[in-house]
């Protein structure tokens, strides 16, 4: 049920009722018993709850690759590379000796090496 809020014209109290929209609007301020107005809303804001909803932001793996085979896109999936070396991703670079040139010592937390 809609909750609408009503002003007195004498008091200026301001108050809210939850009512059926087929219910009539209220006539007297519940503070002083003068007239009072309806005002204007906002509403509340509409949840939608269980599946099917944003079905354009959640789609399967599935469907986006038969979405890209019938735009015309690869239909293999991208090939796997191998992984590079921890000295290569990590920016670190190893001396002849063992050590870490970034840490300078002869196990490096980072690298691993």
């Amino acid at each position: 049920m809609p909750t609408y809020e009503y002003e007195c014209f004498k008091c200026n109290h301001r108050f809210e009722v939850i009512q059926r929209m087929t219910e009539e609007p209220l006539k007297r301020c519940p503070k002083c018993k003068c007239k009072v107005r309806r005002l204007i809303g906002l509403g509340g804001g509409v949840i939608y709850k269980g599946s099917g909803f944003y079905t354009t932001e959640y789609r399967s793996d599935h469907y986006k690759q038969r979405e890209k085979e019938e735009s015309g896109g690869t239909s293999a999936p991208p090939p796997a590379s191998a992984p590079a070396p921890a000295a290569a991703t990590s920016g670190h670079s190893h001396a002849s000796g063992g050590s870490c040139s970034c840490c300078k010592k002869s196990t490096c937390s980072t690298c691993k090496k």
